[in-house]
Protein backbone atom coordinates (compact mmCIF):
# COMPACT_ATOMS: atom_id res chain seq x y z
CA UNK A 1 0.00 0.00 0.00
CA UNK A 2 2.71 2.67 0.71
CA UNK A 3 4.26 1.84 -2.54
CA UNK A 4 0.81 2.80 -4.19
CA UNK A 5 0.65 5.80 -2.01
CA UNK A 6 4.09 6.60 -2.91
CA UNK A 7 3.24 6.49 -6.79
CA UNK A 8 0.15 8.46 -6.19
CA UNK A 9 2.02 11.49 -4.67
CA UNK A 10 4.43 11.47 -7.48
CA UNK A 11 2.53 11.07 -10.46
CA UNK A 12 -0.58 13.34 -9.00
CA UNK A 13 1.14 17.19 -8.73
CA UNK A 14 2.46 16.00 -12.53
CA UNK A 15 -0.82 15.93 -14.25
CA UNK A 16 -2.28 18.70 -12.15
CA UNK A 17 0.78 21.25 -13.08
CA UNK A 18 1.32 19.58 -16.15
CA UNK A 19 -2.18 21.00 -17.12
CA UNK A 20 -1.95 23.88 -14.82
CA UNK A 21 -0.13 25.68 -18.35
CA UNK A 22 -3.04 25.09 -20.48
CA UNK A 23 -4.73 27.29 -17.70
CA UNK A 24 -2.41 29.77 -17.24
CA UNK A 25 -2.78 30.43 -20.95
CA UNK A 26 -6.65 30.69 -21.34
CA UNK A 27 -6.61 32.71 -17.33
CA UNK A 28 -4.38 34.93 -19.79
CA UNK A 29 -7.64 35.70 -22.33
CA UNK A 30 -9.10 37.28 -19.55
CA UNK A 31 -6.28 38.37 -16.96
CA UNK A 32 -2.95 40.51 -17.29
CA UNK A 33 -0.15 38.02 -16.24
CA UNK A 34 0.26 39.95 -12.42
CA UNK A 35 -3.75 39.29 -12.14
CA UNK A 36 -3.57 35.47 -13.09
CA UNK A 37 -0.99 34.80 -10.46
CA UNK A 38 -3.05 36.61 -7.67
CA UNK A 39 -6.09 35.05 -8.67
CA UNK A 40 -4.83 31.59 -8.21
CA UNK A 41 -3.66 32.75 -4.97
CA UNK A 42 -6.81 33.53 -3.64
CA UNK A 43 -8.55 30.75 -5.05
CA UNK A 44 -5.67 28.11 -3.61
CA UNK A 45 -6.02 29.78 0.08
CA UNK A 46 -9.93 30.10 0.02
CA UNK A 47 -9.77 26.20 -0.88
CA UNK A 48 -7.42 25.31 2.03
CA UNK A 49 -9.28 27.70 4.52
CA UNK A 50 -11.88 25.15 4.33
CA UNK A 51 -9.53 22.65 5.47
CA UNK A 52 -9.89 22.56 9.63
CA UNK A 53 -6.01 20.56 10.09
CA UNK A 54 -4.40 23.73 7.34
CA UNK A 55 -5.30 26.05 10.59
CA UNK A 56 -3.12 24.09 12.63
CA UNK A 57 -0.53 26.06 14.59
CA UNK A 58 3.33 25.57 13.35
CA UNK A 59 6.55 25.43 15.27
CA UNK A 60 7.83 29.55 15.51
CA UNK A 61 11.24 28.42 14.70
CA UNK A 62 9.68 27.84 11.29
CA UNK A 63 7.69 30.64 10.68
CA UNK A 64 10.78 32.33 8.97
CA UNK A 65 11.09 29.46 6.46
CA UNK A 66 7.11 29.33 5.83
CA UNK A 67 7.50 33.20 4.93
CA UNK A 68 10.55 32.09 2.48
CA UNK A 69 8.58 29.31 1.09
CA UNK A 70 5.81 31.42 0.31
CA UNK A 71 8.69 33.63 -1.79
CA UNK A 72 10.52 31.05 -3.55
CA UNK A 73 7.89 28.34 -4.01
CA UNK A 74 4.74 30.29 -4.55
CA UNK A 75 5.01 34.10 -5.04
CA UNK A 76 8.44 34.14 -7.45
CA UNK A 77 7.87 31.42 -9.41
CA UNK A 78 4.13 31.48 -10.28
CA UNK A 79 4.15 35.33 -11.35
CA UNK A 80 7.05 34.09 -13.93
CA UNK A 81 5.13 31.79 -15.43
CA UNK A 82 2.06 34.06 -16.65
CA UNK A 83 4.85 36.36 -17.92
CA UNK A 84 6.50 34.25 -19.97
CA UNK A 85 3.43 32.46 -21.57
CA UNK A 86 3.43 35.75 -23.15
CA UNK A 87 6.20 34.84 -25.00
CA UNK A 88 6.41 31.54 -25.38
CA UNK A 89 3.45 28.63 -25.49
CA UNK A 90 2.34 26.43 -22.98
CA UNK A 91 3.32 23.69 -24.42
CA UNK A 92 7.13 24.83 -24.34
CA UNK A 93 6.69 26.20 -20.79
CA UNK A 94 5.34 22.84 -19.46
CA UNK A 95 8.33 20.94 -21.24
CA UNK A 96 10.67 22.81 -19.81
CA UNK A 97 9.69 21.72 -16.24
CA UNK A 98 11.06 18.44 -16.77
CA UNK A 99 14.24 20.04 -15.86
CA UNK A 100 13.48 20.86 -12.43
CA UNK A 101 14.95 18.16 -11.12
CA UNK A 102 18.38 19.21 -12.26
CA UNK A 103 17.63 22.05 -10.20
CA UNK A 104 16.11 19.99 -7.27
CA UNK A 105 19.41 17.99 -7.03
CA UNK A 106 21.82 20.58 -7.34
CA UNK A 107 20.15 22.44 -4.49
CA UNK A 108 20.43 19.17 -2.21
CA UNK A 109 23.67 18.46 -3.00
CA UNK A 110 24.86 21.85 -1.65
CA UNK A 111 23.00 21.20 1.22
CA UNK A 112 24.42 18.02 1.86
CA UNK A 113 27.83 19.24 1.16
CA UNK A 114 28.82 16.12 -0.59
CA UNK A 115 29.37 15.68 -4.37
CA UNK A 116 26.97 13.61 -6.16
CA UNK A 117 27.73 10.44 -7.65
CA UNK A 118 28.87 9.44 -10.73
CA UNK A 119 25.37 8.20 -12.10
CA UNK A 120 23.59 11.57 -10.55
CA UNK A 121 26.21 13.83 -12.40
CA UNK A 122 25.50 11.60 -15.79
CA UNK A 123 21.74 12.37 -15.07
CA UNK A 124 22.21 16.33 -14.34
CA UNK A 125 24.22 16.77 -17.85
CA UNK A 126 21.70 14.29 -20.05
CA UNK A 127 19.20 16.65 -18.21
CA UNK A 128 20.97 19.91 -18.69
CA UNK A 129 21.27 18.83 -22.53
CA UNK A 130 17.83 17.97 -23.12
CA UNK A 131 16.35 21.43 -21.18
CA UNK A 132 19.15 23.10 -23.49
CA UNK A 133 17.96 21.59 -26.48
CA UNK A 134 14.46 22.34 -25.72
CA UNK A 135 14.91 26.01 -25.31
CA UNK A 136 16.90 26.60 -28.28
CA UNK A 137 14.42 27.21 -30.57
CA UNK A 138 13.05 29.96 -28.85
CA UNK A 139 16.64 30.96 -27.49
CA UNK A 140 17.76 31.87 -31.14
CA UNK A 141 14.14 33.63 -31.55
CA UNK A 142 16.04 36.20 -29.55
CA UNK A 143 13.70 39.13 -28.63
CA UNK A 144 10.63 38.21 -26.14
CA UNK A 145 10.85 34.35 -26.88
CA UNK A 146 14.33 34.68 -25.41
CA UNK A 147 13.28 36.66 -22.07
CA UNK A 148 10.22 34.19 -21.66
CA UNK A 149 12.59 30.93 -21.70
CA UNK A 150 14.77 32.86 -19.15
CA UNK A 151 11.62 33.34 -16.99
CA UNK A 152 11.40 29.95 -17.22
CA UNK A 153 14.66 28.91 -15.81
CA UNK A 154 14.46 31.30 -12.99
CA UNK A 155 11.67 29.87 -11.92
CA UNK A 156 12.88 26.42 -11.71
CA UNK A 157 15.69 27.67 -10.41
CA UNK A 158 13.66 29.03 -7.32
CA UNK A 159 11.18 25.61 -7.11
CA UNK A 160 14.97 23.46 -6.87
CA UNK A 161 15.40 25.74 -3.53
CA UNK A 162 12.21 25.79 -2.33
CA UNK A 163 11.58 21.93 -3.05
CA UNK A 164 14.53 21.22 -0.59
CA UNK A 165 12.84 23.98 2.40
CA UNK A 166 9.42 22.49 1.95
CA UNK A 167 10.74 18.85 3.36
CA UNK A 168 11.83 19.63 6.48
CA UNK A 169 9.09 22.07 7.07
CA UNK A 170 6.73 19.65 6.30
CA UNK A 171 8.27 17.05 8.30
CA UNK A 172 7.63 19.26 11.25
CA UNK A 173 4.23 20.71 10.90
CA UNK A 174 2.43 18.79 8.56
CA UNK A 175 1.88 19.52 4.59
CA UNK A 176 -1.31 21.38 4.80
CA UNK A 177 -0.55 24.28 7.49
CA UNK A 178 2.47 25.04 5.63
CA UNK A 179 1.22 25.31 2.43
CA UNK A 180 -1.72 27.27 3.63
CA UNK A 181 0.50 29.48 5.46
CA UNK A 182 2.72 29.96 2.44
CA UNK A 183 -0.23 30.75 0.25
CA UNK A 184 -1.09 33.96 2.29
CA UNK A 185 2.56 35.24 2.42
CA UNK A 186 2.54 35.07 -1.72
CA UNK A 187 -1.04 36.39 -1.33
CA UNK A 188 -0.07 39.54 0.50
CA UNK A 189 2.93 39.59 -1.56
CA UNK A 190 1.41 39.56 -5.21
CA UNK A 191 -1.51 41.58 -4.72
CA UNK A 192 -0.15 45.29 -5.26
CA UNK A 193 -0.01 43.99 -8.66
CA UNK A 194 -2.37 41.73 -8.94
CA UNK A 195 -5.39 43.52 -7.48
CA UNK A 196 -5.40 46.52 -10.16
CA UNK A 197 -5.24 43.63 -12.63
CA UNK A 198 -8.24 41.71 -11.46
CA UNK A 199 -10.48 45.35 -11.48
CA UNK A 200 -9.62 45.59 -15.00
CA UNK A 201 -10.23 41.63 -15.97
CA UNK A 202 -12.52 40.84 -19.13
CA UNK A 203 -13.77 37.50 -17.76
CA UNK A 204 -15.69 34.25 -20.35
CA UNK A 205 -16.76 31.10 -18.72
CA UNK A 206 -13.84 29.41 -19.99
CA UNK A 207 -11.16 31.40 -18.51
CA UNK A 208 -12.85 31.93 -15.07
CA UNK A 209 -13.07 27.73 -15.22
CA UNK A 210 -9.52 27.65 -16.26
CA UNK A 211 -8.61 30.15 -13.16
CA UNK A 212 -10.92 27.81 -10.49
CA UNK A 213 -8.59 24.77 -11.99
CA UNK A 214 -5.69 26.28 -11.50
CA UNK A 215 -6.17 28.17 -8.17
CA UNK A 216 -8.13 24.66 -6.18
CA UNK A 217 -5.76 21.85 -8.25
CA UNK A 218 -2.50 23.75 -9.73
CA UNK A 219 -2.08 25.81 -6.28
CA UNK A 220 -3.58 24.60 -3.78
CA UNK A 221 -3.96 20.44 -4.27
CA UNK A 222 -0.77 19.94 -5.98
CA UNK A 223 1.36 21.91 -3.82
CA UNK A 224 -0.05 20.12 -0.57
CA UNK A 225 0.86 16.32 -1.96
CA UNK A 226 4.49 17.74 -3.31
CA UNK A 227 4.95 18.37 0.18
CA UNK A 228 3.56 15.73 1.15
CA UNK A 229 6.00 13.86 -1.01
CA UNK A 230 9.28 16.16 -0.73
CA UNK A 231 8.50 15.20 3.57
CA UNK A 232 7.90 10.98 3.09
CA UNK A 233 10.76 10.34 0.28
CA UNK A 234 12.50 13.00 0.16
CA UNK A 235 13.10 16.17 -2.36
CA UNK A 236 15.11 14.83 -4.78
CA UNK A 237 12.88 11.90 -5.71
CA UNK A 238 9.73 14.00 -5.18
CA UNK A 239 10.46 15.90 -7.98
CA UNK A 240 10.55 13.05 -10.50
CA UNK A 241 7.08 14.42 -10.78
CA UNK A 242 8.19 16.40 -13.40
CA UNK A 243 8.29 13.25 -15.78
CA UNK A 244 4.16 14.19 -16.45
CA UNK A 245 4.89 17.47 -16.67
CA UNK A 246 5.98 17.74 -20.07
CA UNK A 247 3.83 15.56 -21.44
CA UNK A 248 0.84 16.47 -20.44
CA UNK A 249 1.34 20.39 -21.27
CA UNK A 250 2.67 19.02 -24.49
CA UNK A 251 -0.53 16.94 -25.27
CA UNK A 252 -3.05 20.03 -24.19
CA UNK A 253 -1.31 22.77 -25.75
CA UNK A 254 -1.20 21.24 -29.29
CA UNK A 255 -4.78 19.33 -28.93
CA UNK A 256 -6.94 22.50 -27.29
CA UNK A 257 -4.66 25.41 -28.21
CA UNK A 258 -3.25 24.02 -31.63
CA UNK A 259 0.20 25.21 -30.53
CA UNK A 260 3.57 24.61 -32.54
CA UNK A 261 6.25 22.92 -31.53
CA UNK A 262 9.56 22.72 -32.95
CA UNK A 263 10.82 19.11 -33.53
CA UNK A 264 14.03 20.05 -31.67
CA UNK A 265 12.11 21.28 -28.62
CA UNK A 266 10.61 17.89 -28.87
CA UNK A 267 14.00 15.50 -29.29
CA UNK A 268 15.23 17.79 -26.11
CA UNK A 269 12.00 17.11 -24.16
CA UNK A 270 12.76 13.04 -24.31
CA UNK A 271 16.37 13.76 -23.39
CA UNK A 272 15.75 15.84 -20.48
CA UNK A 273 13.18 13.18 -19.02
CA UNK A 274 15.81 10.33 -19.74
CA UNK A 275 18.02 12.79 -18.02
CA UNK A 276 15.25 13.11 -14.91
CA UNK A 277 14.99 9.42 -15.18
CA UNK A 278 18.39 8.85 -14.39
CA UNK A 279 18.49 11.31 -11.45
CA UNK A 280 15.59 9.31 -10.26
CA UNK A 281 17.52 5.80 -10.34
CA UNK A 282 20.41 7.71 -9.00
CA UNK A 283 18.90 8.62 -6.24
CA UNK A 284 17.27 5.61 -5.33
CA UNK A 285 21.01 4.02 -4.20
CA UNK A 286 21.39 6.60 -2.23
CA UNK A 287 23.11 8.86 -3.99
CA UNK A 288 21.01 12.22 -2.48
CA UNK A 289 18.18 12.31 -0.93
Amino acid sequence: MSGLLDWTLLALPGLIWGASFLFIAEGLEALAPDGVTFVRFVIGFLTLSFVRSARRPVLAGDRSGIVWLGVLWLAFPMSMFPHAEQHVSSALTGMLNGAMPLFATTVACVIARRLPSPPLVAGLFVGLAGAFLIAWPSLGAGGNSKGGVLMIVAALASYGVAINLARPLQQRNGALPVVWRALAVALVLTAPLGIPALLNARWSLRALLAMVALGSLGTAVANVVMAIAAGRIGATRASATTFLIPIVALTLGVAIRAEQVATLSLVGGVVCLAGAWLIRRASLYGAVK
